[in-house]
């Protein structure tokens, strides 16, 4: 009979080895991005939609992480047990990221037009709960912006003491009393710099884990031969 390739078997185990690392990154970014204040203000904004999608995340980095840790144990005991849930595992994980690179491709064209119907449902602003009221003012402070769509008039009969600024001090983004820009292209901007990265973490890991189907099925046929 023959035996199992000892290079086969240690690459696997590298390869799961750096799959769990991968899997920790992931969690770890999407417990900071649940956590960062500044991440929070955007997405209390944007409403509960972004949120849901970092939660999607830190289950998609903890799965990773067990896949890896399967795979390692798979590869060092020569389980084809393990290596089968491994394999099985990644496929349905694969699967589910192209569809999600796919469909970040073909609906980043229409991210302006939905958020600009979620934020034209805020107005008035005045009219909001207090913590989102704050997350504006914070995040007009920051961007030396005022309102979602049409500025100052977004507050309704309240205003803002966030919008308001001078020649002196901001001679190029400051009109007669208040901010010229509004935040709305502020937040368009971030959300699409965002889901870029999304896009591209999906595309790179399909390609790291077909190697890893690959190696997992030539390492279970290797030792269903032994």
């Amino acid at each position: 009979m023959a035996g199992v390739n000892k290079c086969l078997k240690y690459s696997m185990f590298i390869f799961n080895f750096l799959f769990w690392i991968c899997g920790c990154v992931i969690l770890g970014i999407s417990i900071w991005l649940r956590v960062s204040s500044d991440a929070q203000q955007k997405f209390n904004i944007q409403g509960t939609g972004v949120l849901a999608g970092v939660d999607v995340m830190i289950a998609v980095g903890s799965i990773i992480m067990v896949l890896g840790f399967f795979g390692c144990c798979g590869a060092m005991k020569e389980s084809r047990c393990l290596l089968l849930l491994f394999f099985i595992g990644l496929f349905l994980i694969l699967a589910l990221q192209i569809t999600a690179g796919v469909l970040g491709v073909v609906y980043k064209p229409q991210l302006e037009e939905q958020v600009n119907k979620t934020l034209v449902g805020l107005i008035p602003l005045n009219n909001q709960p207090l913590d989102l009221q704050k997350a504006l003012e914070q995040l007009q402070e920051e961007n030396k912006c005022c309102g979602i769509i049409q500025g100052i008039q977004d507050w309704g009969t309240a205003g803002s003491s966030s919008c308001r600024c001078t020649k002196l001090s901001d001679p190029d983004t400051c009109g007669a009393q208040y901010y010229n820009q509004t935040c709305f292209s502020v937040l368009v901007d971030y959300f699409k710099k965002h889901l870029l990265i999304i896009i591209g973490i999906a595309f790179g890991l399909a390609v790291v884990e077909l190697f890893g189907l690959g190696f997992s099925m030539t390492l279970y046929c290797q030792i269903g031969k032994k």
